[in-house]
C-alpha cells in the first residue's frame, strides 16, 4: 500500500500465481468522487452488487458477464475494500480458497489504510493552520545555505522581500545587519550543537520573525550538514489590515485599533502614542477601552490575544 500506485507489487504477484487474465482492487469511501480501481493485466469492470464481507462471490453470483470471475470484499469503519480475479482458465475453486486465505490480511491493510488516511486528513489540517499562520522552516549549513525547507517557507521567500535565495542558494536578508547577525549565528551553531536560540526581528510591516535554533533532527540535517533551523512566521496583511480586522473582532474603534497593534508588537504606552500623534494620557484612556474589550488585563495578556487567537489565522 505505500508503493505509488499502491498494491502493484501484490496485484503483479496475484495474477502470477492465479494465472488471472487480469486483477484488480476497487476502493470505496476514499473521498474520491468515485471508486479508486487499481489493476494489472486486463480490464475488468468492478461488480456493481453489494456484497457479503468475507465471501467468495463468482461472476454468476454477481450477474456479471465474465463467469470465470472471483471476487471478494472485506469493509472497515470508512473504507470498503474488493480484491477482483479475472481467471478464465485456473480452476475457480482454488482461486475461491486463496482469496479466502487472504481475507484477514486485506482486513489489516484496510486498517492501516484507514489510518494513514486519518493522518493525512489530520495532517492536512495542521499544514493549513501553519500555511494561516505564516509559520515555516528554513534549514541552513554554516554558510547560510538553504539545505531543505518546507512549502511554507518557499513560498514566503518567493513573495517577501525580507528574505531571499541569493546565488549558490544561501539565504539573504534584505537588512545587511540582519545578514551579519544571521552568518554569525550560524557559524556559532555549527561549533557548537547546544549554542542557545536566538530571535530576530527582520521587518515591521508586515511583521516578520525568525527563530533560530541549533539543528537536532539528523534527517533534516542532510549530507551537506545542515546546523541550524530557521523558524519564521510573517505576517501576511499589513497593518492597516489588521487594524480593521481588529475593529471586527473585538468592536474597537479605529484609533483603539490601531494603537492596539502597535501595543501586541512590543511598544510601549509612550512609544505607540508618539507613533501615532497621541498624547500619553489619551493613549492610557484608549488602553484601559481596549482590554476592557479584549478582555485583556494587561500588555502580555493583550499580546496572546492579539497574536495567538484566531486574528493570526486571518
Amino acid at each position: 500500500m505505500f508503493e505509488q500506485p499502491m498494491w502493484q507489487t501484490f496485484l503483479r504477484l496475484l495474477r502470477l500465481v492465479t494465472e488471472a487474465d487480469g486483477v484488480a482492487i476497487v476502493l470505496t469511501g476514499t473521498g474520491e468522487a468515485a471508486d479508486v480501481m487499481l489493476r494489472e493485466g486486463e480490464p475488468i469492470d468492478p461488480p456493481r452488487t453489494d456484497m457479503r464481507v468475507g465471501r467468495v462471490y463468482s461472476g454468476n453470483d454477481l450477474a456479471h458477464p465474465e463467469s470465470a470471475l472471483r471476487a471478494i470484499s472485506v469493509r472497515g469503519d470508512a473504507l470498503a475494500l474488493t480484491l477482483i480475479v479475472l481467471a478464465r482458465d485456473a480452476p475457480g475453486a482454488e482461486i475461491g480458497s486463496l482469496l479466502s486465505a487472504l481475507v484477514p490480511h486485506l482486513q489489516v491493510a484496510l486498517k492501516v489504510l484507514e489510518s494513514i488516511d486519518r493522518e493525512r486528513g489530520r495532517a492536512s489540517v495542521g499544514a493549513e493552520a501553519f500555511r494561516r499562520m505564516n509559520f515555516g522552516w528554513i534549514a541552513l549549513d554554516e554558510r547560510c545555505r538553504i539545505v531543505d525547507l518546507d512549502g511554507q517557507a518557499d513560498s514566503f521567500l518567493q513573495r517577501s522581500g525580507a528574505l531571499r535565495r541569493g546565488p549558490y542558494n544561501r539565504l539573504i536578508p534584505s537588512s545587511p545587519s540582519v545578514d551579519r547577525q544571521l552568518t554569525s549565528i550560524a557559524k556559532a551553531m555549527a561549533a557548537d550543537s547546544r549554542h542557545r536560540p536566538q530571535a530576530i526581528n527582520i521587518g515591521q510591516d508586515p511583521w516578520i520573525d525568525i527563530l533560530v535554533v541549533p539543528m537536532r533532527i539528523d534527517a533534516l540535517a542532510g549530507e551537506s550538514k545542515a546546523v541550524a533551523v530557521i523558524y519564521l512566521r510573517g505576517d501576511r496583511s499589513s497593518s492597516a489590515d489588521r487594524h480593521e480586522q481588529l475593529v471586527d473582532l473585538f468592536d474597537l474603534t479605529p484609533a483603539e485599533a490601531r494603537l492596539a497593534w502597535s501595543l501586541a508588537q512590543g511598544l510601549t504606552i509612550a512609544e505607540a502614542a508618539e507613533a501615532h500623534g497621541l498624547t500619553v494620557e489619551t493613549a492610557r484612556y484608549y488602553s484601559k477601552r481596549i482590554y476592557a474589550k479584549t478582555g485583556a488585563r494587561g500588555q502580555v495578556d493583550l499580546v496572546r490575544n492579539i497574536l495567538t487567537g484566531v486574528l493570526a489565522l486571518a
